[in-house]
């Protein structure tokens, strides 16, 4: 498993590298033809910074508007995919970026273990290869029959999905563990800025946020539709800093991922949570308490 206990700079995604979308000439009428259960980009968020508790040269930046939303993954389940038309593909269309060589050699390892029962093209993965190269010579998981080759289509007896996510599941491990970094990243964006102090120190500002249409790059508003601002996704009985517990401790550390639950939960805790994410459910208010019954005590009596 890849180690992110400190985060490091050079994990950064590079602007302008393939890891993020070119604008598409059609994007006007991709937009016009976008599902309709999709929320806007800009809203108030609420955010909250703290010092990671093992590294004084680190700060974490967390976007509480969206680690406390009730977003879910909903695969196979109403995802529209994010291109029209190829809904079963999810948001595995394009194949998957590695981010560096280690990436890569890790998923190979776990690509070494799939059987035929796992992996619906394991035939052709292993004769004519799993990886490609892009028109930047940039490496990637193939695409084949217009999706990555590692996704299992619907009907496969091994089960629909991304086999390297069913692989870790069927042997008890993380999926963090076996798949390429961006699949298991998603739907949370990691990002980094040096930041100079008027005291003449210098911090890392980690921001730990939403990975939404913008972070696909310019292109990312012309894919068919994306869930983490759909209304349909968000409506998980657990909040996000929950349910990605294993993968929010691989991006942040133990220490600091055990400060971000504190205050994610007194947020939860207040009763009116300022910033909240406009796609979650919206809260039923409480019932109003019925009246009391009998005459009212004024401390005395008439004698």
């Amino acid at each position: 498993m890849a180690k992110t206990n400190k985060a490091k700079q050079d994990k950064a995604p590079k602007q302008g590298s393939k890891k993020s979308l070119k604008k598409s000439k059609t994007g006007a009428v991709a937009a016009l033809e976008r599902p309709s259960d999709e929320v806007g980009l800009d809203f108030p968020r609420g955010w909250v910074e703290f010092a990671d508790p093992a590294d004084d040269e680190q700060v974490f930046r967390c976007d509480l508007t969206w680690l406390t939303s009730r977003w879910t993954c909903i695969f196979g389940q109403g995802c529209q995919g994010i291109e029209a038309g190829r809904a079963d593909d999810g948001c595995c269309t394009l194949g998957a970026h590695f981010s560096d060589e280690d990436d890569e050699k890790r998923v190979a390892e776990n690509a070494a273990r799939l059987t035929p029962e796992v992996w619906q093209f394991h035939d052709v993965g292993t004769r004519t290869g799993w990886v490609q190269t892009d028109d930047d010579g940039e490496r990637q998981t193939r695409r084949y029959e217009g999706s990555c080759i590692f996704q299992n289509r619907p009907g496969f007896a091994g089960g629909a999905g991304c086999s390297l996510h069913i692989l870790a599941l069927r042997e008890g491990r993380e999926p963090l563990e076996t798949k390429p970094d961006v699949c298991w990243q998603l739907p949370i964006r990691r990002t980094y800025d040096w930041v100079d102090r008027p005291d003449d120190t210098r911090v890392l500002v980690v921001s730990i946020g939403e990975y939404d249409r913008r972070g696909w790059g310019p292109g990312g508003h012309d894919l068919h539709w994306w869930c983490t601002s759909a209304t349909s996704a968000h409506g998980a009985g657990k909040p996000v800093y929950e349910s990605y517990r294993p993968e929010l401790t691989e991006l942040m550390g133990e220490a600091a991922y055990a400060t971000l639950v504190e205050l994610c939960e007194a947020r939860l805790a207040s009763l009116l949570p300022l910033a909240p994410h406009p796609a979650d459910p919206t809260p039923t208010p409480a019932p109003a308490p019925a009246p009391a019954t009998g005459t009212p005590s004024t401390g005395t009596t008439a004698g």
